[in-house]
């Protein structure tokens, strides 16, 4: 009988929560197979990794750069308007800027674990060094929409959707000329004068679209359903179905099963866990909009302000959380409002679950825009919607059974797909055929 090699696996995650849980899953599938996997990211991870069981490297020569720290250690990102502008300083100083130093880590590391494949998140950008300087293939996993441009569509990060007719193509054919040099400019510039002193050649491409062109293969978390039609495609993209954070155990019993029988429909609220801080953007809105209808309304706060929306909402079917069990409550949920986090989307499709989508940062305008567009749901068009817009989008939701649907047929979809065995599969494959002593030309 054919047995499949085992091998040592290096995970590697920017400090967030939204890139690190994803992988959780993969990579306890990983040990349990067998493989060698260990994982490097940021010291406030070192217990979650350590719950894995697994071996963990912290960020030394990386600076540790995170949700809870980000506006102290880069105040000056609080003063910039502008969605865009936004981007900018973000690629440069949360991704780029940190490229050096994770090389030079795992360079370190590699002394006591000489691993044989990377596997890390899209927000992971030493990826493209490791692999040439080190010789190591790298495997990017996509934990957000695809990025890359294509002829078919407008540029990424605008949020805006496919169109049709000669007006909507010129309009995608002359951003997709003046966005790039726009927006990436500076950051394409910047990473050339990181990789110059390794001897790199510099990159024509955008940031985005080094993503799914420069690693040894590029695993998209999701489904082709979810995801818009492009004839130019990179042939390093493999979709691989949705990548869901590792449960220890079976997923309990619904833990509000008997409060939900008493209401005419359950609604999950949640605003993530970076945008969280503010609940007046997402939350209050919410519970405005429903607190005097027949509903169960349930709130994860993700630990922010939980007390005080507590002592202010005190309504019999209202329920606030720190912490909620999504795996849990989404089966038995008529409503999932959301700022557009794509692990909870993600999880909330699973399910079948219509989206009430309200978000703009963070890449998340381009995964509410994917809500909408596929009608599994509303994008309200605002990280800040009042209570109008909610129970309007709510309403709309309930009242067309197109979302339901449509929910039901990408469902379907998911089951079709065994993530973690596909990303095993695909590991195999590059890992065997890797050139040991020199750098994978840009095609597969």
């Amino acid at each position: 009988m054919k047995t499949t090699p085992k091998y040592k696996i290096l995970m590697a995650t920017v400090p967030a929560d939204g890139h690190f849980n994803p992988l959780t899953g993969l990579a306890m599938y990983l040990k349990q197979q067998g493989h060698d996997v260990r994982w490097y990211t940021g010291a406030r991870y070192k217990r979650r990794v350590a719950d894995l069981g697994l071996p963990f490297y912290p960020f030394q020569a990386a600076r540790e750069i995170h949700q809870n720290n980000l506006n102290e250690l880069l105040p000056e990102r609080l003063k910039i308007q502008g969605a865009l502008a936004r981007i900018k300083f973000d690629i440069r100083h949360l991704f780029l800027s940190n490229v050096p130093g994770n090389l030079t880590d795992v360079k370190q590391l590699q002394g006591t674990f000489d691993f044989d494949v990377l596997l890390c998140d899209s927000g992971f950008l030493a990826f493209h060094l490791i692999q040439e300087v080190l010789h190591k293939p790298a495997i990017v996993l996509g934990i957000a929409p695809l990025t890359e441009t294509s002829r078919d569509l407008p540029p990424a990060t605008l949020g805006l959707t496919p169109g049709h007719g000669p007006l909507i193509r010129m309009r995608d054919a002359l951003l997709r000329l003046i966005f790039p040099r726009l927006i990436f400019a500076d950051s394409r510039a910047y990473y050339n004068e990181l990789i110059r002193p390794y001897g790199l050649p510099s990159m024509t491409d955008t940031i985005l679209d080094m993503l799914p062109r420069y690693p040894a293969l590029y695993l998209q978390s999701g489904v082709p359903g979810f995801e818009y039609v492009r004839r130019d495609l990179s042939p390093k993209v493999r979709f691989v179905g949705p990548l869901l954070p590792y449960r220890k155990t079976a997923t309990p019993a619904f833990p509000y099963a008997e409060q939900a029988r008493r209401y005419q429909k359950v609604v999950l609220i949640s605003q993530g866990t970076v945008d969280n801080k503010d609940p007046q953007k997402l939350i209050i809105p919410s519970l405005e909009a429903f607190k005097d209808e027949p509903y169960l309304l349930l709130v994860a706060t993700g630990g922010q302000h939980t007390e005080a929306l507590q002592a202010r909402y005190r309504q019999a079917n209202i329920i606030i959380a720190d912490f909620i069990d999504y795996a849990a409550t989404l089966p038995h949920t008529d409503l999932f409002v959301s700022c557009g986090g794509y692990g909870s989307v993600l999880l909330s499709l699973n399910y079948g679950v219509p989206i009430l989508a309200a978000g703009k940062h963070e890449g998340k305008n381009e995964i509410v825009a994917r809500i909408g567009y596929f009608k599994l749901g509303v994008n309200l068009g605002t990280e800040t919607p009042s209570p109008r817009q909610i129970r309007q989008g709510a309403h709309e939701i309930w009242r067309n059974p197109v979302y339901r649907e449509n929910g039901a047929r990408l469902r379907q979809e998911f089951a079709r797909y065994d993530p973690n065995q596909l990303c095993e599969y695909y590991i195999q494959e590059i890992v065997s055929r890797f050139p040991v002593r020199q750098t994978l030309s840009r095609a597969v």
